[in-house]
């Protein structure tokens, strides 16, 4: 599909993935929703952006506030093409430790942010793609979703978020399948170790050391790969129903 005059919904639009996707695709002539949680960062970026941006204050895991952020991309820009589905949290906990048990709370939370709010946000989005013309191919729009190497590789502590991820992989077909008489397509980055906010915690010297595991290029993913890789999908009809892992051959070891 060609990007110029498209409008993208973008979750966790505010930082990280989302914030590159979002620059990038509005570089190449789209409208972006940037719908998000943190409200002053991604107010601050659509203003940046200009007349062709909007912010969405939207928890992917209510149905009503991510309705009211499709309507508001419907509402301000004619429709809706792409959903960019980045919003996410990570949890590192082992299922036993000497704390007992882990919480049954934190898996759920993990898990709803991640596989239901990705859920939740795709069928509701969908459904606004559903309403747009299709183009001369018979196609209305695409949807990425984010898992992540952890959905095939997950390490020591990570029960919930690969659980999550792994729930994303597992419906990239069945929903292709589903959305492929509306003329949808539904794609899945699995990134490896990017240079994101959920790493920012970490030292200088971890993140390097994190980045000298993966075998080439030797170091963090940029934003801006995966970004490109949105676009790519975005503007290669034949992708559909596939999970493309960015991750430089890194195979993640148990710790």
């Amino acid at each position: 599909m060609q990007i110029q005059g498209t409008t993208a919904l973008i979750t966790g639009g505010a930082s990280g993935l989302g914030e590159a996707t979002a620059r990038r695709l509005h570089a190449a002539g789209a409208n972006v929703v940037l719908v998000d949680v943190q409200q002053e960062k991604g107010e601050a970026l659509a203003k940046k952006l200009g007349a062709k941006a909007r912010f969405a204050k939207a928890d992917v895991c209510s149905a009503e506030q991510v309705q009211a952020a499709v309507n508001e991309a419907v509402k301000a820009f004619g429709g809706v093409q792409f959903a960019i589905l980045c919003a996410g949290i990570g949890a590192a906990r082992r299922m036993l430790s000497k704390e007992g048990p882990m919480p049954l709370e934190q898996f759920q939370k993990v898990v709803n942010v991640n596989l239901i709010g990705h859920f939740n946000t795709a069928r509701l989005a969908s459904e606004a793609i559903s309403r747009t013309t299709p183009n001369a191919d018979g196609e209305r729009g695409v949807i990425v979703m984010t898992a992540s190497v952890a959905g095939y590789e997950g390490q020591i502590g990570q029960c919930a978020y690969s659980a999550s991820k792994g729930g994303i992989i597992g419906l990239t077909v069945p929903m292709a399948r589903d959305l492929s008489g509306l003329g949808i397509r539904v794609m899945t980055i699995a990134p490896g170790l990017f240079d994101t906010p959920l790493l920012a915690a970490l030292p200088e010297e971890a993140k390097q050391s994190l980045g000298r595991q993966v075998p080439f290029p030797s170091r963090l993913g940029h934003p801006d790969e995966y970004a490109l890789l949105v676009q790519t999908i975005i503007e290669n009809p034949m992708l559909n129903g596939e999970v493309i892992r960015l991750d430089g051959a890194i195979r993640m070891a148990p710790r």
